[in-house]
């Protein structure tokens, strides 16, 4: 695919992954979309041309939103809205946030509900297109009134102003704009306010933290299938049986799922009268990996929602004597999101916590009985071994149970108290990004010790041999990072695992797979 038409009504999040790692594919506008955006524009002219007192448009904004602006001065205010609300602060965000943002917003533009100009709208689709990104500070919106202080930054390199990345170098807007052959805009009446009034960052944020958490659930589900064969559990906690009984949404599912992955393994035992059951992280496995799944299909619910929203305000629309109406509302609330996101951060949280303690359990098996040596090393003492995996995995743990309180039970009161209840959501994203970083991590390791220890199995016992997806899942780690019969460097060998979780590299392992 090379290209995306857009119609504000059909934007997945296939595709904005897709435009958000690939300044190649070109975004345009659909054809069927273009006479409601115009109707629109016309709209609110005709109401700025009339007098009509109308939130945004010839009034100011928040706790000003009683002050009549003068005609003579309602594209001021539209400027004024991005200079005065770009007050971003914190570190910048990562050129695929960006593009996804400008993706989203024009999308939601392209509805024709918000007033916007072909022209602006163009010029926002032409940055992408180009691959102009503006510099956005990813801190500063409380997910309420939109997310106005990012999408102001992200606004102003339309009317030539703030900062933009392009070819590889920081440089102003306005000297950008001009190397590319384009001109800035002035922004007319509701522009300015339709920029920056939305939930566009957490929903960028949040397709994209979908995505990655969707690939980063099967790399868990590998890791956890290759620990069990490392530690010889045993195939019956997932018996379909047991899980017809209990028809949790993700529970029937994980469970068969590893019944494929495991399908004629000889490194799990069979029904053993001395040892009936494992731990829970091996056989709790439907039951957690499941609800975990179906908290990430339920967030995807929601973002595909958010994704053809029109979430600005005042909404423009038409009477039935073919009148323009304004009509003020709330749908810039981030509060959908904002519970969502906090809801996938505690579940990825957990399947972090479960990683944890099956890595835990890899590094410090001492029986005498065991198939591996303790800390996973052959002459422990001189050699630590694996023993620091488990250290750093618990320091992640132990960080995303921090970061998982919810942002969405917070709410500080802003303009003069006017906006009394804001979502938070920003930051329910920002905690669930690097709440998703930190399990990338902690799945890498699991995979890093299962690897190991399987080799020390398959030393004893030369002749059994590994399901066929664990296997594969097993040649892949040892593709990239080897046996380690004596302690070496560690650091480079975990980095090469968590760059293959990172970019999916462990897809492959499902491509065939019917469950």
């Amino acid at each position: 695919m090379t290209q995306i038409f857009l119609d504000g009504q059909s934007l997945t999040i296939e595709q904005v992954r897709l435009v958000s790692q690939n300044p190649k594919v070109q975004v345009a506008l659909s054809e069927a979309c273009l006479p409601g955006i115009r109707k629109s524009a016309e709209a609110v002219a005709e109401l700025v041309a009339r007098g009509e007192v109308a939130y945004g448009i010839t009034t100011g904004f928040g706790a000003f939103k009683d002050r009549v602006i003068p005609p003579d001065q309602v594209e001021t205010l539209q400027e004024n809205i991005l200079l005065s609300h770009a007050v971003g602060v914190g570190d910048f965000l990562d050129e695929e946030t960006v593009r996804a943002m400008m993706l989203i917003r024009a999308n939601t533009l392209a509805r024709g509900y918000s007033g916007v100009r072909l022209e602006t709208l163009q010029l926002l689709l032409s940055l992408l297109n180009k691959n102009i990104l503006p510099r956005i500070p990813e801190k500063g919106s409380l997910g309420a009134s939109g997310d106005l202080a990012p999408l102001a930054h992200m606004a102003l390199p339309l009317i030539g102003m703030g900062n933009v990345c392009w070819k590889g170098r920081e440089m102003p807007a306005a000297e950008a704009l001009a190397q590319a052959g384009l001109s800035p805009v002035r922004l007319r009446a509701k522009e300015g306010l339709a920029l920056t009034n939305g939930t566009t960052l957490m929903t960028a944020l949040g397709a994209l933290l979908c995505a990655q958490a969707e690939s980063l659930m099967r790399s868990a589900n590998l890791a956890a299938a290759l620990t069990l064969e490392a530690q010889n559990g045993t195939l019956w906690a997932f018996a379909e049986e047991i899980h017809r009984l209990r028809p949790q949404p993700g529970q029937q599912e994980t469970a068969a799922l590893f019944r494929t992955l495991l399908q004629n393994s000889q490194f799990t035992r069979p029904h053993d009268p001395k040892n009936i059951q494992d731990a829970y992280t091996l056989r709790c496995i439907p039951q957690v990996h499941g609800a975990v799944k179906h908290v990430i299909d339920q967030v995807r619910e929601i973002i595909a929602i958010e994704l053809n929203s029109v979430t600005d305000n005042p909404l423009v629309f038409w009477s039935e004597d073919d009148r323009p109406l304004v009509i003020s509302g709330g749908n810039f609330h981030g509060e959908p999101l904002a519970l969502s996101l906090d809801f996938l951060s505690i579940a990825l949280t957990d399947l972090g916590n479960m990683s944890e303690r099956r890595i835990a359990k890899l590094v410090d098996n001492c029986s005498s009985t065991a198939a591996y040596p303790p800390f996973l090393t052959e002459h422990g003492g001189v050699n630590s071994g694996f023993m620091l995996l488990q250290y750093t995995a618990a320091a992640l743990s132990s960080e995303n149970k921090t970061l998982s309180h919810p942002a969405s039970t917070d709410s500080i009161p802003s303009s003069g108290n006017v906006e009394d209840h804001v979502s938070m959501g920003p930051n329910a994203a920002l905690h669930c990004r690097e709440i998703l970083r930190n399990i990338a991590v902690i799945i890498a390791i699991e995979l890093f010790c299962a690897a190991q220890a399987l080799d020390f199995r398959m030393q004893k016992q030369p002749q059994l041999r590994q399901g066929k997806i664990t296997q594969q899942a097993y040649a892949l780690i040892r593709s990239e990072v080897p046996f380690l019969p004596q302690d070496s460097l560690l650091h480079p060998h975990l980095e090469r695992i968590l760059k293959m979780v990172r970019s999916g590299a462990f897809e492959a392992c499902f491509s065939d797979l019917k469950v």
